[in-house]
């Protein structure tokens, strides 16, 4: 797929909030509008942000999807931000216009239940998928982004992460091609509709938190089953925040991860601060190249630029 060119965002620039899936909490989400505003952008909030219907929905599946088909139909608008996760992108899957939004391409950055649409937008139209904070979750906490990757991917700048960002070592090795990925329980949720996504061949980055190591177990013997591992070059997983019952082992996720990946060829990272996170949420750019070194200190290079300078 011949990914869209989408023009770089620059401080100062209107950027929209919107509520594709459940509602946000108000004061959250004016305390994460005024972080964007402070890092110079023009928050927008979206007439639905803060709407709820059918007890978890910011509001209707017509009126979410509104929200979102006027952010990216906003000439002015240079990037959309989602402002919490929680549940109810697929039912916009089916309504979504491929062919407005290939023609209107901006930055869309979200995390969790939004994976189903970024992956879905990434691979029928080519729109890189920004992984990336939220307003209402990340926003609102005075540590809750790495501002530098955020500012990097959105501003056209190749970059790097490494352990400074929670990036270790399980299986060390050097892998490169695309980075795809997201919410593990999301991907493997999609599988077997037509939102499934395209996994195979990719360098994979994987997260999720409150996931049990044995549903963890569960989640990847399901991705292995279904092929989705086929000529993946590398495997980069989150911080995985509470995935360890108390009392359990500290060590029971990453021998879990290390058993079930145990014919793996390639190498293995952990930690990634992307995603469900406790602080300093990176954005990674889906869609584009970049290099995996766990022979030195673990380093995740972007090789190529997400936004055109």
């Amino acid at each position: 797929m011949k990914l869209l060119p989408i023009p770089a965002v620059r401080r100062g620039a209107r950027v929209h909030v919107i509520s594709p899936a459940s509602y946000p909490k108000p004061d959250r989400l004016a305390g994460g509008v005024d972080a964007l505003t402070r890092l110079g952008y023009l928050p927008a909030v979206g007439k639905q942000a803060l709407s709820k219907a059918n007890h978890y929905f910011a509001g209707s599946t017509q009126a979410r999807l509104e929200d979102l088909n006027n952010a990216f139909l906003d000439p002015a608008g240079a990037a959309i931000f989602c402002s919490r996760g929680g549940y109810g992108c697929n039912y916009l899957l089916p309504k979504l216009d491929l062919g407005l939004l290939r023609e209107h391409p901006k930055p869309l950055i979200a995390h969790s239940d939004m994976t189903c649409m970024q992956t879905w937008l990434l691979d029928q139209i080519g729109l890189i998928s920004f992984h990336g904070p939220m307003v209402a979750g990340d926003f609102s906490r005075s540590d809750g982004v790495d501002e530098s990757s955020l500012q990097s991917a959105l501003g056209g700048e190749r970059y790097f992460v490494g352990e400074a960002t929670g990036l270790r070592t399980l299986i060390p090795g050097k892998a490169a091609g695309v980075l795809y990925g997201g919410c593990i329980t999301l991907l493997a949720a999609s599988l077997g509709t037509p939102y499934a996504p395209k996994t195979e061949g990719k360098l994979l980055f994987l997260e999720d938190r409150d996931v049990k190591p044995y549903q963890l177990d569960r989640l990847l013997r399901q991705l292995i089953l279904a092929g989705k591992f086929e000529g993946v070059t590398g495997i980069i997983f989150g911080e995985m925040i509470d995935c360890i019952a108390p009392g359990q082992n500290p060590n029971m996720l990453d021998e879990v991860i290390l058993r079930v990946l145990d014919w793996f060829q390639g190498p293995i990272a952990i930690g990634l601060r992307s995603g469900h996170t406790t602080r300093g949420s990176v954005t990674l750019a889906f869609g584009i190249h970049a290099e995996l070194d766990l022979v030195r200190a673990p380093l995740l290079s972007f090789t190529e630029r997400a936004t055109e300078k």
